[in-house]
């Protein structure tokens, strides 16, 4: 027979066992962007694929960060946020 103290010894293995990848997996979610203003506090002058080129009649941006991986991330949750649908979210000068 098991003494008292050891049984809520065991539970709290158990709740850790069980709760800590959720934990961790809650951890490694990338944050959600509601609008540019927001995005640009992370990435200043946007994000895009490494073959984008802005669509301007201006002088184009080419100083967002170029991450294939990261952009997809942007479009999955927020589409939005390429309006002009050149491969970079959020370009900034």
């Amino acid at each position: 027979m098991r003494s008292r103290s050891a049984v809520p010894a065991l539970l709290l293995a158990v709740a850790a066992g069980v709760l800590g990848p959720t934990m961790a997996a809650l951890a490694t979610v990338p944050p959600s962007y509601a609008n540019c203003p927001s995005y640009q506090k992370t990435f200043p002058h946007g994000v895009g694929k490494k073959a984008a080129h802005d669509r301007t009649s201006g002088t184009p941006v080419t100083t967002f960060r170029k991450d294939d991986a990261e952009y997809a991330r942007a479009m999955k949750h927020r589409p939005d946020l390429d309006r002009d649908h050149d491969g970079i979210a959020c370009e900034k000068r």
